[in-house]
């Protein structure tokens, strides 16, 4: 399926010739057949041979419903431009013109109706004139009349040529589909339709707005009931939750987890729009994106860079087109979104330094470039603002998820080998500092972290990060490494199936010795006797990493192929390091910190 949005100036025939073009009314409500006038948007469908199913979305001209207006074209990739013939140039047409240039709009056709009553070509000449100025520039111009006909071959030809063009969206991407309109069926429940960019949505899919989630109980296309749709489409969907009265015609549906929901987002303005009209630019304007419209607040960082501060949070990515309206002048700013998860401004200058690094940032996603930029980052958080890193990089995250810029690795690793050397320059000091102390005077969010950037001359021993070398720690006498060396190959075979107390005497590892062999790195020793081989810690986050969190003892117990005796010592020691974290009712997850 292909969408075109329809824009133009109030009885300006947008509606007669969508029924003309499809044979369907897209005016569904009685006030509007009796005013003879839009007020909620509309939709009718054709068939166009050779490209298929062309969905309509008919959007009202009058200048009191400008938002509906914007809710229809802010999701569809192509627009019919509509004016007629015996009127001049109207300010609705220029303000829904305004608005398709701000939002970037490159595809599009526009009609001149009304060719039956006036002579089109000084309004075609208009048009022209008025489109090239605008990312239109160069849509085919064409004269129209709904009541004879005249026109609306040539109009089917050229919208033909328009959905060919139109970039095929990934059918296997995150759903967000803002809903433009919500209502009760009896019998059936909660119904939002809108248009899909992109993705597929499946009955019974599960779909999430703000903190509720919904499950899809049936999906509608083109007025008929299918198993599944795929964007670009207009759909109607059926959902059950227990939430459905906080759905309305501004929600927005996302697969669950795909999405940053964010609050505060820094954007570029197109044209220096801030420089042009500082002393008109409102610091409450609304911000347009999709179908929803939120009251923003507006901090100019330069002449082309603003931070906007939502009432409510939108899931947004790097990328993204939206628009900023003045609700007095009606003025219109069109945006680019740079940084859905921006850092905070709080100290003197921070405008000014985050205005020269928003200057050097593109507006295509970049995984690589934005984690250098940022210094770390989520591995999730980056897929969900819309900046996937590359898979080379994506390997290289930490059991619970960190990346680290390479500038930013070097600038750590400096600094845990000064405050190591410091350390154990003092005498009779302990050899090293444990990963979470060096984690806290870092100022991380994750003991991981460190873990992952420990590099020679650093070595990690019993979890403690030392610049000594290892000739310089314990040594072990010939019969106490020979009993060593009988349990590596005991744990080698089954890294998490710790030797039997009885197993340790048989090869002459009595306490002490389990002692000596753990402070000299050949063991890790988790109290009472449990010994694992060193790093065994590491390999148990990452596998308890893929469990569903939070998890149970038994959980990680079955995951790692131990038992009890092992298990509890294990997962104590994970405790503290703060690799894992205990809830109340005794189950664990794995160490999620908040995002970069």
């Amino acid at each position: 399926m292909h969408v075109i949005a329809t824009a133009g100036h109030v009885d300006h025939g947008k509606s007669t010739l969508v029924k003309a073009l499809t044979g369907h009314d897209p005016d569904r409500l009685a006030e509007e057949h009796e005013r003879g006038l839009s007020i909620e948007l509309g939709y009718c469908w054709a068939t166009l041979p050779p490209v298929g199913d062309v969905a309509f979305v008919d959007v009202p001209g009058h200048e009191r419903f400008i938002s509906t207006m914007l809710a229809g074209i802010g999701p569809v990739p192509a627009v019919l431009l509509v004016v007629a013939a015996d009127d001049p140039w109207m300010p609705q047409a220029a303000e829904h013109l305004a608005a398709l240039d701000a939002l970037g709009v490159r595809n599009g056709v526009v009609a001149v109706t009304r060719a039956d009553l006036a002579d089109p070509e000084p309004m075609m000449r208009r048009a022209r004139q008025e489109v090239d100025a605008t990312t239109l520039a160069g849509a085919p111009v064409v004269a129209v009349s709904a009541v004879t006909g005249a026109g609306i071959d040539e109009l089917r030809d050229h919208l033909v040529v328009l959905v060919g063009s139109l970039a095929d969206p990934d059918p296997a991407g995150d759903v967000r589909l803002w809903v433009d309109r919500c209502f009760h069926v009896r019998g059936a429940g909660t119904v939002v339709t809108g248009t899909l960019p992109a993705g597929t949505v499946l009955e019974g899919d599960e779909l999430s707005a703000g903190s509720s989630t919904y499950r899809v109980r049936g999906v509608q296309s083109l007025g008929q009931p299918v198993a599944s749709v795929s964007g670009v489409a207009r759909v109607a969907l059926n959902l059950a939750g227990e939430d459905r009265s906080a759905l309305d015609r501004h929600s927005v549906l996302v697969t669950p987890g795909a999405w940053w929901h964010t609050g505060v987002v820094d954007v570029r303005l197109r044209d220096g729009a801030v420089q042009a009209h500082r002393s008109r630019m409102p610091s409450r304007p609304l911000l347009h994106i999709g179908a929803s419209a939120v009251p923003t607040y507006l901090r100019p960082l330069d002449d082309d860079h603003a931070r906007l501060t939502l009432d409510r949070p939108l899931p947004l990515r790097i990328g993204d087109r939206a628009l900023l309206r003045d609700p007095g002048s009606r003025r219109v700013w069109g945006v680019t979104v740079l940084d859905p998860a921006p850092p905070p401004l709080e100290r003197r200058g921070a405008a000014r330094h985050r205005s020269a690094d928003l200057a050097r940032v593109g507006e295509e996603p970049d995984g690589a470039g934005e984690l250098e930029r940022r210094g770390m980052a989520r591995l999730a958080v980056l897929r969900q603002i819309g900046a996937p890193v590359p898979a080379g990089l994506a390997d290289s995250a930490t059991p619970d998820g960190w990346l680290v810029g390479a500038a930013e690795a070097d600038r750590l690793r400096s600094a845990m080998t000064e405050l190591v050397s410091s350390h154990e320059k003092v005498a009779d000091a302990e050899p090293g500092l444990p990963l979470t102390t060096l984690a806290e005077r870092l100022q991380l969010p994750s003991s991981t972290i460190v873990r992952h950037l420990v590099a020679p001359p650093m070595r990690l021993v019993q979890g403690r990060v030392t610049m000594r070398a290892e000739s310089q720690g314990p040594t072990l006498a010939p019969e106490l490494e020979r009993a060593v060396d009988a349990v590596t190959g005991d744990l080698a075979r089954d890294p998490f199936v710790a030797p039997t107390a009885d197993r340790l005497r048989d090869v002459g590892l009595h306490p002490k010795a389990v002692v000596a062999a753990a402070r000299a790195g050949r063991l890790l020793h988790l109290g009472d006797g449990i010994v694992l081989l060193p790093g065994a810690d590491d390999r148990a986050v990452e596998e308890l990493a893929q469990l569903e969190q939070p998890f149970t003892t038994s959980d990680a117990r079955q995951r790692l192929g131990t038992t009890r005796r092992v298990i509890l010592p294990l997962l104590s020691h994970l405790d503290r390091q703060g690799r894992t974290r205990r809830l109340p009712d005794d189950r664990r997850s794995v160490v999620r910190s908040s995002p970069a």
